[in-house]
């Protein structure tokens, strides 16, 4: 093994590492033996000098993100054997091969063993972020072993970091690619077709987490009036017109989200007069549609990113819900989403509860959601479970 700094916890602070959570806290640290980089590979150790883990050491908060709880070398060897094992899931969950739809989550960062990194798949293009300057190092490393596990699968890689890399001396080239040059392309999701913009796009470039939700929707749609609220570019929408929906509203306060809206419309349903596109502020559009939509997604941008502003997130999920509850028609059905991390299944149901109370509304839920198969999370890490969903039915 080679030589690494070590780091020893506090006494009582090697538990969590005992139960196989991946982060270890700045104040859990008693002492540091030798140098502590920035992204460089450190062991951990009890207060009794007994070996528990390896990681990435960072300054912040959160001072080193597990990469193995079993001793070895951060060699090829060992990129190739994570990276290839978060490939064969997506295999057995059929992703690989599936004739109807070729984007997934290739790897989820703590719930694939890679804290750090996220890697995306778009139908041969393979769009890396990373989260953490260790995985900035590996960059080089990570990307061969990409490509000799997909092997003809990949053609373009393309590194999306530049809002996800804290900033660090030397870090200069947060994006660009690594293999070809492919700027955009078209995707399939269940047989839909959409475009896809991995360099300007949100995030990697489509919210690939909300892909069964869409089709939930679809199965709901039938004959229904349907308001896509954030509705960015328009997935859902699609959806609830594949499923008959009588007719499709979507909304979003970005008139660009609003044209490629419309351009997703034109690929799957050309000329179909049943949906219409709106530039609009949520608040202000959702106070004037009384009974006028009897199916509504809520699915808005994360309110809270840190538990600093855990409170004000709840009260806007209460909020937004509550106007919701109060204007859909009776019977009408809800899907309504939080994508915070900092915000726990409980406490989304919480403000959801609180919607209902206060909007005088009987309300029952139908289904309870989370992020697909394709965006695992570690039991012994649920902070990795980001995304809740929650399907009512309003009486």
């Amino acid at each position: 093994m080679a030589d690494r700094t070590r780091i020893v916890l506090k006494s009582g602070k090697d538990q969590s590492l005992r139960r196989f959570h991946p982060w270890i806290f700045s104040g859990a640290i008693k002492k540091i033996y030798g140098p502590a980089r920035e992204g460089e590979v450190v062991d951990l150790y009890d207060n009794k000098d007994e070996w528990l883990a390896f990681g990435h050491y960072q300054d912040g908060s959160i001072a080193v993100r597990v990469l193995s709880f079993d001793q070895g070398e951060v060699d090829a060897q060992f990129w190739e054997g994570k990276i290839s094992n978060a490939w064969r899931l997506r295999e057995k969950l059929g992703l690989v091969s599936s004739p109807d739809t070729n984007v997934f989550r290739w790897i989820n960062a703590e719930g694939d063993g890679l804290p750090g990194l996220i890697v995306d798949y778009y139908a041969g293009t393979v769009v890396i972020q990373m989260h953490s300057i260790g995985m900035y190092r590996n960059l080089e490393t990570i990307k061969e072993s990409l490509m000799s596990t997909a092997g003809a699968k990949v053609h373009t890689i393309y590194h999306k970091s530049e809002s996800t890399l804290p900033e660090k001396p030397g870090i200069t080239e947060r994006s660009g690619f690594l293999l070809g040059d492919q700027d955009r392309g078209e995707v399939l999701e269940h047989g839909y077709r959409f475009n896809v913009n991995w360099k300007e796009g949100q995030k990697t470039g489509f919210f690939i987490d909300q892909r069964d939700h869409r089709k939930l929707v679809e199965q709901w749609s039938d004959g229904r009036r349907v308001l896509n609220m954030f509705g960015y570019t328009g997935g859902f929408s699609v959806y609830a017109l594949g499923g008959n929906a009588s007719l499709v509203h979507t909304v979003d306060s970005s008139g660009k989200a609003i044209d490629l809206t419309r351009e997703h419309m034109e690929l799957n349903f050309p000329g179909d007069p049943r949906h219409e596109a709106f530039a609009r502020d949520a608040f202000g559009f959702m106070k004037e549609i009384k009974d006028k939509y009897d199916l509504i997604i809520l699915d808005p941008p994360a309110f809270a990113k840190h538990q600093n502003v855990l409170n004000n997130a709840l009260q806007g999920y209460k909020r937004l819900n509550q106007v919701a509850l109060e204007q859909i028609a009776p019977g009408g059905i809800l899907f309504t989403f939080s994508c915070s991390q900092a915000v726990s299944r409980e406490n989304f149901r919480k403000s959801v509860f609180a919607a209902a109370a206060n909007a005088r509304r009987r309300v029952r839920i139908l289904h309870q959601l989370s992020q697909p198969p394709d965006h695992p999370v570690s039991i012994f890490h649920l902070e990795g479970e980001y995304l809740k969903g929650l399907v009512l039915e309003v009486e």
